[in-house]
């Protein structure tokens, strides 16, 4: 009988993709805990208001950009329209967002965000800057520009005008 062989960490532990490469399995598992935990502090504030992360990311980018038209959001969010109005819907319904008429379009809908969202937003925001902030201080001083180029690099080539849109690109 062959002896079972113990497999006591990652590094014994051979795998690869479908062309033959080395999976970046280490950096996979640490993306999994930091969005964990990073998500983590806010779905707590999110879930005592009965939202989930797609209030959230509603919320984000239209503090981000007061008076996005809710066609940029949705090409944003790659989501469908009906998902986006049934948490917009609750975002305007509690007072966080609201929806205002185009100026030279009146068929398009600008979304705002309230004092009460600005200041939600502001919770929601302060304790993920706080861990990121945390991270990155511990780090050489260049760390943080390398750290947006890597995440930039994530990001899907047809997306990257929209980061420069959003001015997300200015610290790489």
């Amino acid at each position: 009988m062959a002896a079972h062989q113990k497999n006591v960490n990652i590094a014994d532990i051979n795998y690869a993709g479908p062309d033959g490469e080395a999976l970046p399995l280490d950096i996979m598992g640490l993306f999994f805990f930091a969005y964990r935990d990073f998500t983590g502090d806010a779905d707590a504030l999110l879930d005592r208001q009965n939202f989930g992360r797609a209030h959230h990311r509603v919320l984000y980018f239209v503090n981000l950009r007061p008076g996005m038209p809710v066609a940029d959001l949705l090409d944003i969010l790659k989501i469908t329209k009906q998902s986006l109005a049934r948490v917009l819907r609750q975002l305007i319904d509690h007072g966080y967002i609201e929806q205002r008429t185009g100026h030279s379009d009146r068929r398009q809908r600008l979304l705002y965000a309230t004092d009460k969202g600005r200041q939600f937003f502001s919770t929601l925001s302060t304790t993920q800057a706080s861990r990121i902030n945390s991270a990155i201080d511990s780090l050489p001083p260049e760390s943080r520009k390398i750290i947006a180029r890597f995440l930039i690099g994530m990001v899907d080539p047809a997306d990257k005008t929209t980061l420069d849109r959003l001015n997300l690109t200015s610290s790489a």
